[in-house]
């Protein structure tokens, strides 16, 4: 026999088991549980909106007092809808995103009369007011189904208690008789019982929706909670672009700076010799040639830790390669990226490895590394491996650094570094274009 075959029958087999296992699902008991107290609650509001209402609409002639109390059922309502959150949350572990809040600006007039003209107030009245016929109608179906189901199964067990010339389920059927028709009526039972939970769980589904349609704002919290990833990355950004800013001057002042003004005082040495004592100053000047390699080393590696020509010419390969030939820790770089990203990508892929290398040389007491570069589709995917001691964490500067300029493009890092089990830092970056 084939094994799809087999996995075929494995899984015609299991089913019933799923099928059983749901009916005595906490999850399935919750939805019960959620969709009963539905009604329940629905009930209570209900009587609360027809009689605040009600009186509102009486008092209205009274010096418009009845606004008063109409506001004051709007606001109990807000209540209503953030205690109904809250119920969805705990017992069908849905959070419905709550909608954003009217303002606080104004006088408090304003503030009064801002609550009648916001939709979302109106929204959670509306909801108010249909949580007891929608919660009727689910107790109904729920009763129903799951009582049905019960009653067909138990029928073997009270059949002989029915009087023989009544009618069990309609005016015109007699009831099961023979031994066939019960055991019939209980498998049918059985089956309805394993539904019971799909249709429990449907129902909870079609109350979910309703609830998010009411009581909140799915589609403006997704796009505000969007908002405020791009503006805490876009802080990240402009604060790692500070720290590159002042590192590049730090570099600049203390390395190559102070190199270029020996450079200079040699010179002059040198110059200042040149009629008394040649030798000394063809010593100075050979010292002078020495400082100036120095500072063209110290200028080739700040610029290479800022963009390399070498990568807009050549691209990541050859970018990579180089920094792996600098490296004091054996590098093995693969990269497969048949279609070059954009250039901004490629500079954060090239600063995400040459930092990751300078951190591995500096902290890692690694023998070997590896960077693994590879594009799939719309992604970019980094993998740098060392076998050092590992340790390192994601909420030190270096690597959050790292983080934050992976961030600023909608990339994700992640670091997996158990101590003494070396260090494997994944990236992942977006390069549609």
């Amino acid at each position: 026999m084939a094994a799809a075959d087999i996995r075929s029958e494995v899984a015609w087999a299991g089913l019933p088991v799923t099928a059983l296992r749901a009916v005595v699902s906490a999850r399935t008991w919750l939805a019960i549980i959620h969709l009963l107290s539905g009604w329940f609650i629905g009930l209570a509001a209900f009587i609360v909106i027809v009689a605040t209402v009600s009186a509102g609409v009486a008092l209205l002639v009274i010096a418009l007092s009845g606004v008063v109390v109409l506001w004051t059922l709007l606001l109990l309502c807000s209540q209503f809808a953030r205690a109904e959150r809250r119920r969805f949350e705990v017992l069908l572990g849905v959070t419905i995103p709550a909608p954003p809040a009217s303002g606080r600006r104004g006088s408090a007039w304003q503030r009064f009369w801002r609550r009648f003209a916001d939709l979302d107030t109106w929204k959670h009245f509306l909801y108010a007011l249909l949580r007891f016929p929608l919660g009727m109608a689910e107790a109904v179906i729920l009763a129903g189904v799951w009582s049905i189901a019960f009653t067909m199964i138990a029928l073997p067990g009270y059949d002989w208690l029915l009087p023989r010339d009544t009618t069990l389920w309609s005016t015109t059927t007699p009831a099961p008789r023979s031994a066939a028709g019960v055991a019939a009526v209980a498998i049918g039972g059985l089956i309805l019982l394993l539904a019971a939970p799909q249709v429990t769980r449907g129902l909870a589904i079609v109350d979910t929706a309703v609830a998010r349609f009411l009581l909140g704002s799915p589609d403006r919290s997704a796009l505000r909670a969007r908002i405020g990833e791009l503006e805490r990355s876009r802080a990240r950004v402009v604060d790692s672009a500070e720290a590159e800013r002042r590192r590049i001057e730090r570099d600049l002042h203390d390395g190559a700076q102070q190199r270029l003004v020996a450079l200079a005082m040699d010179l002059g040495r040198a110059r200042a010799r040149f009629a008394d004592d040649p030798e000394a100053a063809r010593a100075i000047v050979d010292q002078a040639h020495a400082e100036a390699k120095e500072a063209l080393i110290e200028l080739r590696n700040l610029v290479r830790g800022v963009h390399p020509p070498v990568l807009t010419d050549r691209g990541l390969d050859a970018a990579l390669s180089g920094l792996a030939a600098l490296s004091l820790v054996p590098v093995a770089v693969s990269v497969d990226v048949p279609r070059r990203p954009s250039g901004s990508i490629e500079a954060i892929a090239y600063f995400v490895v040459a930092e990751a290398l300078t951190n591995i040389a500096k902290h890692s007491r690694a023998a070997a590394a590896q960077v693994r570069v590879e594009r799939h589709g719309d992604t970019l995917g980094i993998v740098i491996r060392d076998d050092g001691i590992g340790g390192a964490d994601l909420s030190g500067q270096g690597l959050a650094g790292l983080a934050d300029r992976v961030a600023g493009v909608d990339g994700r890092l992640s670091i997996d570094s158990p101590p003494g089990g070396g260090t494997v830092i994944r990236v992942e970056l977006p390069c549609g274009s």
